[in-house]
């Protein structure tokens, strides 16, 4: 089994069912949740948006390999409506992001793992920081917790307390 860290989020729709449906898609298709950070309301990075995103990271066990992964994470995306514009951010239902696979460094045409904008983004580096601090990015061969401390996005990032106490399905026997 393989450990990937995949990073969450959306701005659009109803979000807590948004959640609640890419769990179960994410564990019939690429394996356990077997840990998650807190929500997080953040704004959106790249764009301008209505909306505020919220955003988590789950830490999820697989068979697959990182091309599979990719692949299911795309479908998964996909039943949520997504359409991808090169270059360009823009609102949606569902964002998935493969963060990690296991401590590898992968670089193809359609796939690069570590992700290469993970330092940059607080919204990816504040959840991660929270279920991985000590897990060392492969490259930079830092944590998870000096990778914020050194971030300069000055973004507010938003803990969603009452979050926790929504229902949400597949999920209650999480760490």
């Amino acid at each position: 089994m393989h450990k990937i860290f995949l990073g969450i989020g959306g701005n659009i729709g109803n979000k807590a069912d948004n959640f609640n449906k890419v769990y179960i898609f994410i564990k019939n298709k690429l394996g356990e949740i077997v840990n998650r950070s807190s929500v997080y309301e953040t704004p959106p990075w790249g764009f301008s948006a209505d909306d505020n995103f919220w955003n988590q990271v789950l830490i999820v066990e697989t068979p697959f390999s990182p091309t599979e992964v990719l692949q299911k994470i795309t479908e998964i995306e996909n039943s949520f409506g997504r359409e991808r514009e090169t270059g360009k951010y823009n609102s949606r239902e569902m964002d998935i992001d493969i963060l990690y696979y296991d401590d590898l460094f992968i670089e193809t045409k359609n796939l690069i793992i570590p992700h290469p904008r993970i330092q940059h983004r607080k919204f990816v580096l504040v959840p991660l920081n929270e279920i991985a601090s000590d897990f060392k990015h492969p490259l930079l061969r830092l944590t998870s917790f000096q990778m914020l401390e050194n971030c300069r996005d000055e973004s507010v990032i938003l803990k969603l307390e009452d979050f926790s106490s929504c229902k949400f399905l597949g999920v209650t026997t999480l760490v």
